[in-house]
């Protein structure tokens, strides 16, 4: 597998995540800036460091299960490991320019 091979798989891991919203947030996963970490390796492996909007977040086992699936019907990842993570803290300051637009704070 060519590193473009490579950066095009994560690309596609990117809309896929780009696809999913946080159930009490109109804004999906990766615009909100939970997603930390993509690391997909020529064996087919796609490691995601993610967190939550707050630790307690009732909806959490149901979003890195959906994170999960969704990776996986991803055209070349052949295993996902999503790892939940809370150090860095996640803040507002960590959304993208279109998600602040989108909930109006900017």
């Amino acid at each position: 597998m060519t590193p473009e091979d490579i950066l095009q798989v994560e690309k596609e891991i990117v809309l896929t995540l780009k696809n999913i919203y946080d159930p009490e947030i109109p804004v999906n996963i990766y615009d909100l800036g939970l997603i930390y970490e993509i690391d997909y390796t020529p064996d087919g492996t796609a490691n995601i460091r993610m967190t939550l909007t707050a630790p307690n977040c009732p909806m959490a086992d149901m979003l890195v299960e959906e994170v999960d699936q969704q990776v996986a019907k991803v055209k070349g990842v052949q295993a996902v490991n999503v790892v939940l993570v809370f150090d860095p803290v996640w803040d507002k300051s960590m959304m993208t320019e279109e998600a602040l637009l989108q909930l109006n704070m900017l």
